[in-house]
């Protein structure tokens, strides 16, 4: 009788573990779903079309359609090809592309491409002025205004506000004119130099990205940040939107760009979750 009563207690106690494991294990999945479905996603994507902005001496998107109709077996049937310049509309500039020896896009740890970010938004100043630079001031008032600094492992973002103008090309980019002259037409905000480098020296980030069409800013000749941070192996991300929707902190980005074997960038899909 005894030996029945402790095979009885060991399986109600088996039974119960199990039960409890099997519980928390749905509460996890649960809380899992509930983050993930309570907060509000942001696309910070723009489309790809014959519209999309390309750096002035890029090859622009081009799609043509293969098919598009009822075919001869009864069901209908849609297939296109496109080409495109891996820099061009929302991309990512992979490491190597100012770095040489650094991350091709498809080495790129997928780590530093999602993950906790915050966003500096610097629009006031900068839709007064298209040649503003991001400097080490404003990621110091915003660390003073946020009380904190900005932490370690971070995706920066930078609201220019110039996102508003795209597509138009003379708005978004200073000029509408294509080829190597029109470089020197190019008016848009950057990020300093000065600011790079303070990132890399005094801040731990993953990854950046900003609203406008190059993380250096239009009159630039050297692309000085564009060195200084793919040369860490932090990539950058170029023509961002809907900035604005974000808060300066509290949100999560994914960043996931097309994974071209040896590619110095590539067309990116982002989001952001905001807590």
């Amino acid at each position: 009788m005894k030996i029945k009563t402790v095979y009885l207690l060991c399986f109600l106690a088996l039974l119960i573990s199990c039960t409890n494991s099997e519980a928390k294990k749905n509460e996890a999945i649960a809380h899992e779903d509930t983050a993930f479905y309570n907060r509000k996603i942001v696309d910070l994507t723009h489309e790809f079309s014959d519209e999309t902005v390309y750096w002035v001496t890029a090859k622009e998107f081009e799609m043509e359609v293969v098919a598009d109709g009822e075919t001869d077996m009864g069901f209908y049937y849609a297939a296109n090809n496109f080409t495109t310049a891996e820099h061009g509309g929302t991309h990512i500039d992979a490491p190597i592309h100012f770095a040489k020896g650094k991350q091709y896009v498809n080495e790129i740890p997928l780590e530093n491409l999602m993950g906790s970010a915050v966003k500096i938004d610097v629009s006031e100043k900068a839709l007064i002025n298209p040649d503003y630079l991001v400097s080490i001031e404003d990621f110091t008032y915003w660390e003073k205004t946020n009380g904190m600094q900005i932490p370690d492992g971070s995706i920066v973002l930078l609201e220019t506000g110039f996102s508003k103008y795209y597509p138009d090309k003379k708005t978004y980019l200073g000029t509408d004119q294509r080829g190597p002259e029109a470089v020197k037409l190019l008016h848009f905000p950057g990020l300093s130099p000065e600011a790079a480098q303070w990132l890399v020296d005094q801040r731990d980030i993953k990854s950046i990205g900003l609203d406008t069409p190059s993380i250096d800013y239009g009159q630039s000749q050297y692309f000085k940040s564009h060195v200084i941070l793919l040369s860490k192996n932090i990539p950058a991300f170029e023509n961002l939107t809907n900035l604005s929707e974000l808060p300066s902190k509290g949100f999560d980005v994914v960043a996931l760009p097309m994974k071209i074997k040896e590619g110095s960038g590539a067309p990116l899909r982002i989001i952001a979750l905001v807590h």
